[in-house]
């Protein structure tokens, strides 16, 4: 099964780290990718632009409203995210719990509704 594991933290707190902080999480996370594309469970991922650059897309009545930034204040940020296989939500929660900046942040494990299993039930 596919699970999406998306990564939440305070921006800021990559800011507030030093160079060599930031180096050592940097390094964290790439044995993290390199350890889970080796077992085969890692189908993709990204880390993700700073929320300041994100556009929001609505529409309402017919019409199309884009407006800079995220649809609402929050206290941790989407940074990025991981897609995965697992075999059930157990394993997907074990690699989340490995994702370095779950120390600090949060990581978010959704199932990923797949629609050819829709179309078999």
């Amino acid at each position: 099964m596919k699970y999406l594991l998306l990564i939440y933290g305070q921006e800021g707190s990559w800011a507030s780290m030093t160079q060599a902080q930031a180096g050592a999480m940097t390094e964290e996370f790439g044995k993290f990718t390199q350890e889970i594309t080796e077992s085969g469970k890692n189908l993709g991922g990204n880390r993700l632009k700073p929320v300041a650059s994100a556009t929001t897309v609505r529409v309402r009545d017919g019409k199309r409203v884009v407006t800079d930034g995220p649809f609402a204040e929050t206290k941790e940020q989407l940074g990025g995210y991981y897609l995965i296989e697992a075999k059930d939500l157990d394993e997907a929660i074990t690699i989340a719990g490995k994702i370095p900046s779950a120390r600090f942040g949060s990581i978010e494990v959704r199932p990923v509704f797949e629609m050819e299993q829709a179309a078999r039930t």
